[in-house]
């Protein structure tokens, strides 16, 4: 793949439409990891309604092309993607909240029908307590999913289907309740 083609399938994945409690933000692409680059920000609210409304996760989305591939890759695309959100304290200290995480996003993938080879990565639970000034914060917990896969590719736009299933592992993580079949949401905003 050239570079206007490349910047066709750009243009294909700035028209993903994801629920509505998710902002999509295009940002700039780590450019030494491979000749061509793609990546979107994320940020997760809880879908409340004014003064209420908060930001419950966050995340990051790479997409990166190298033409002929890269050996470690197994193939010449590489997904990369980084989710953390807040989790209460109980689901922090539960010993399989790592087990739980990473098959929260080997099922987003596999429910929305992705072809992937090689998944790795890493799900960390983050605990932290506020002193001195900071004391009046509560403890915060949280859970971080860093992930990487390749996509089989059929067709360019097939990646599509990979940024959808990383909007419905941001969702899950985030506690946001799934979207039933048939049912669209009005989308939020996106900057670029």
């Amino acid at each position: 793949m050239d570079a206007p083609s490349f910047e066709r399938l750009i243009e294909h994945l700035r028209t993903m439409t994801p629920r509505s409690e998710i902002t999509l933000i295009e940002v700039p692409a780590p450019q030494k990891l491979a000749t061509y680059a793609f990546a979107f920000s994320a940020d997760v609210s809880n879908g409340l309604v004014g003064d209420l409304e908060d930001e419950v996760a966050n995340g990051r989305f790479v997409l990166l092309h190298e033409p002929g591939g890269q050996a470690t890759w197994d193939g010449e695309y590489r997904c990369v993607t980084f989710v953390s959100a807040d989790v209460d304290s109980v689901m922090q200290e539960d010993p399989l909240l790592p087990e739980v995480g990473w098959s929260w996003f080997l099922e987003s993938l596999e429910n929305n029908e992705c072809t992937f080879t090689a998944p790795s990565g890493t799900v960390t639970r983050v605990s932290s307590a506020s002193f001195g000034k900071l004391s009046p914060r509560h403890d915060a917990a949280e859970i971080e999913i860093r992930a990487s896969w390749t996509p089989v590719v059929s067709e360019p736009v097939d990646i599509i289907h990979h940024i959808e299933s990383w909007c419905n592992l941001i969702s899950e993580v985030a506690g946001l309740p799934p979207v039933p079949d048939g049912v669209s949401t009005i989308s939020s905003a996106r900057k670029r």
